[in-house]
């Protein structure tokens, strides 16, 4: 929300709640490309109820700590501000409610506007119920659980008889156990016996020959031997095998992260080229405003897609619009307009929203400050009536809006009530014509009487400057003979006229 010319916003202390406090920005998965005006530089994430210092910038409500002291000292410039001098910036919120967003949890993408109400809704912190340790996401719990060292398992030997349970972190001090050890021992005695049998079975229905049976005996002996010798080995190989498994469920692990981001970044590529469009449709936008740059200390703007931007407004995915910035001079102050098509604040629904906005220049440590020069915007009747809607205001030097800018912009200021909607919306009015409108802003640096206002802006905006300077410094001199001549009239005169 802009300010008006003659108030300012601040903080309230007492809607601090110990909730806020504790909170910091919001996180995105492209908070590297939001413009840095947009984030805090306490925190480094997305600003959170912004508030803005006498110094310009911006940080979230909660990353300062403004109840313990009673001045604030900005930790990127030093300055101090005191607490009725902090400003709760409203129009930054506005603005950045229509930043395009990735989620850093999920595949979600959207508007800033949307955002906290999806990860309310949606993204609550997981806690692992073995050893309590808090995860962001589902994702990074459940990887966590499959190396979690409180969490049960089986013996990796269940399936040979040992059915012991045991918290993962203690595998290996199990296998050494002398109670495992006797199991597997029991496996290999039973394996014994089993050849035996089948010794057994063989002497009754084979035809073998006693000797090749024999040999056949000797060779299982021989075996089951090996096999007593080998237990103790066994055991430290039990162990390498725990190992192994555990580097292999890592490694299907890392895989099934990998297959993961393989999607997320599949899945990312729609909104990724939605906002590469954005950023084309931007660079377009400025390539077309220093195309038609003024360094007169005026703006002829011309606004297309009315009804649409209308529309936008009205529902507030884009509330409101800025013009192209201009100059007054080469070297001069840096300044642009914003318009909010259905009103801002008290004026919303009811009248269209004008304001002036000064902006951060090359050559703001050679210029007067505070701004002081009147304001004076246009909108033009493009019929042959010329009603145009023409209003002022001379700047409040006590504002912040109009001291050197420490940022890209200054809060904007201006004229809330400028124009009513319903003349606006009437149809067939004629100040959109083809769903385009036109709006000139002129910076006085010469006082100009109110009665020359109507000349200057009808005079036809496709003449040279010079000869508009021109026509108006005559139209000057003939208001000024005029006056000259209404004043010299008799008194006597005056009376004989009246009379008659």
């Amino acid at each position: 929300m802009c300010q008006l010319p003659t108030k300012n916003s601040f903080i309230d202390q007492s809607t601090n709640s110990q909730d806020q406090r504790n909170m910091v920005g919001f996180d995105a998965r492209n908070k590297d490309s939001v413009a840095r005006c947009y984030l805090c530089q306490i925190c480094m994430l997305i600003l959170r109820n912004p508030i803005q210092l006498l110094c310009g910038h911006r940080y979230c409500h909660s990353c300062l700590n403004i109840k313990e002291h009673s001045v604030v000292k900005c930790i990127t410039c030093n300055a101090e501000t005191t607490h009725d001098k902090i400003i709760v910036d409203r129009g930054c919120q506005n603005d950045m409610e229509t930043l395009t967003i990735l989620c850093c949890f999920c595949d979600w993408n959207g508007i800033f506007k949307d955002y906290e109400k999806h990860l309310c809704a949606n993204q609550l912190n997981v806690t692992c119920q073995y050893c309590g340790k808090d995860f962001v996401d589902k994702n990074l719990s459940l990887q966590h659980q499959s190396e979690c060292g409180k969490m049960t398992v089986d013996c990796p030997f269940k399936q040979y008889g040992c059915i012991e349970q045991f918290l993962r972190k203690d595998t290996h001090n199990h296998l050494l156990t002398e109670k495992h050890q006797n199991i597997m021992s029991s496996v290999l005695i039973e394996s014994e016996s089993y050849l035996m049998n089948i010794q057994n079975n063989q002497q009754l229905t084979s035809t073998v020959s006693n000797d090749q049976l024999n040999k056949t005996v000797d060779i299982i002996l021989n075996s089951i031997e090996v096999l007593n010798d080998d237990t103790q080995q066994l055991s430290s190989q039990t162990t390498q095998a725990q190992w192994l498994l555990k580097d292999l469920t890592e490694d299907m692990s890392k895989l099934s992260t990998a297959v993961q981001e393989t999607q997320s970044f599949t899945t990312g590529l729609t909104p990724n080229q939605q906002v590469l469009q954005q950023n084309m449709n931007s660079l377009k936008q400025e390539i077309e405003d220093y195309q038609s740059i003024s360094c007169d200390g005026t703006l002829l703007w011309r606004i297309t897609d009315v009804q649409k931007k209308m529309a936008d407004a009205q529902s507030d995915k884009a509330p409101s619009i800025y013009s192209p910035p201009f100059y007054s001079s080469p070297n001069g102050y840096k300044m642009r307009a914003r318009l909010y098509l259905y009103g801002d604040g008290t004026a919303r629904t009811t009248h269209l929203s004008i304001f002036f906005v000064l902006m951060r220049g090359t050559y703001d440590a050679l210029l007067q400050f505070p701004f002081n020069y009147k304001v004076t915007f246009c909108l033009y009747d493009q019929s042959d009536k010329q009603e145009h809607i023409i209003d002022s205001f001379r700047p409040d030097i006590s504002s912040m809006s109009f001291q050197r800018p420490r940022t890209d912009m200054n809060i904007a200021s201006g004229i809330p009530k400028f124009f009513s909607l319903t003349k606006l919306q009437q149809n067939n009015n004629s100040y959109i014509r083809d769903d385009t409108m036109f709006i000139k802003v002129m910076i006085h640096f010469r006082e100009a009487p109110k009665t020359l206002l109507p000349y200057i802006f009808n005079i036809n905006p496709g003449l040279p400057t010079t000869v508009q300077e021109t026509m108006t410094q005559q139209e000057v001199e003939k208001q000024k003979q005029q006056s000259t001549v209404d004043t010299s009239v008799p008194a006597t005169s005056s009376t004989t006229l009246n009379s008659t």
